[in-house]
């Protein structure tokens, strides 16, 4: 066989990249740390980078304290349509010392506007999740309480997620008092709401339509195609990107992918729609 037709037919016949390979590439060349953790709620796709690395969760950490309203409201113990008074006071797991949050630090302004007067649970639950609302976190957590966030995330695997605390509680940032997640955590976390899992059919069917209203798109929902669902929430912070979702497709799944070190969040995050777009295109097959 002449040489130019053996290449050829070499080229013909060598194999597509496997998309773990293509996920690689993509993270190789941005330069900065990457995990992943993807599957299929049938079980049987799954992709792991990295899965058990631990980052800052920065705001993905509001998904286990949804789970954790959810499962008190299911318990009995709570009422969702019931009032909390908005106080901008919250107290340091360091030394219960007093701090205040700041708006202009803040991803939303709406609670801030509601000082002195109420809001329900469930209001509180839709700001903290769809709009990020810090504010909103910190309120949730003080009443349901962190450790038994913790709790239910050992509960339902999650180990890698730690709930320690609220946001801006300076002093513990300083001691390095920070919660963390693993992709391995969020995957977890998130196929337990898609698969009804979490606390109930019900209760999962309302967090994921939560999780759906999401504001912020520029990441995994922006590698599926439109009109494509996606419930996802993300989290950023000064070198930190992440995102982790249920992807509605034909083949529903979920799909994380924590980022760090990179600064600029345009360049972060269609790095993660890349990701996502690779998966996509895979499951489509």
């Amino acid at each position: 066989m002449p040489w130019l037709v053996l290449v050829v037919s070499l080229l013909q016949t060598a194999p597509a990249p496997t998309l773990e390979t293509r996920v690689r590439k993509l993270i190789e060349s941005s330069g900065a740390e990457v995990s992943v953790a993807m599957r299929t709620l049938d079980g049987r796709s799954e992709l792991l980078i990295d899965p058990d690395r631990k980052f800052h969760a920065a705001s993905t950490m509001k998904v286990p304290i949804m789970i954790e309203l959810f499962r008190q409201a299911e318990a009995g113990t709570l009422k969702l349509d019931e009032p909390l008074s908005i106080r901008n006071e919250f107290h340091s797991i360091v030394d219960g010392s007093v701090y205040q949050l700041s708006v202009g630090d803040d991803s939303d302004k709406d609670v801030y506007a509601r000082i002195g007067k109420t809001m329900t649970l469930r209001e509180l639950c839709e700001a903290m999740i769809t709009v990020s609302s810090n504010f909103a976190a910190n309120l949730l957590i003080e009443r349901v309480g962190a450790e038994n966030v913790r709790k239910t995330v050992a509960r339902l695997g999650g180990d890698g997620m730690l709930v320690l605390r609220g946001v801006e509680d300076q002093k513990a940032f300083d001691k390095g008092m920070n919660n963390e997640t693993t992709a391995r955590a969020l995957e977890v976390l998130l196929l337990a709401i898609a698969q009804g899992r979490a606390v109930s059919p019900n209760a999962d069917a309302e967090m994921a339509a939560i999780l759906k209203r999401q504001k912020f798109r520029d990441a995994i929902p922006a590698g599926v195609p439109d009109g494509v669902a996606v419930g996802h929430k993300t989290g950023t912070i000064t070198k930190i990107h992440h995102d982790a979702a249920i992807v509605y497709g034909p083949r529903p799944y979920v799909l994380v992918v924590l980022v760090r070190g990179i600064q600029d969040q345009k360049v972060s995050g269609p790095l993660i729609a890349s990701i996502s777009r690779d998966v996509w295109t895979e499951l489509a097959k």
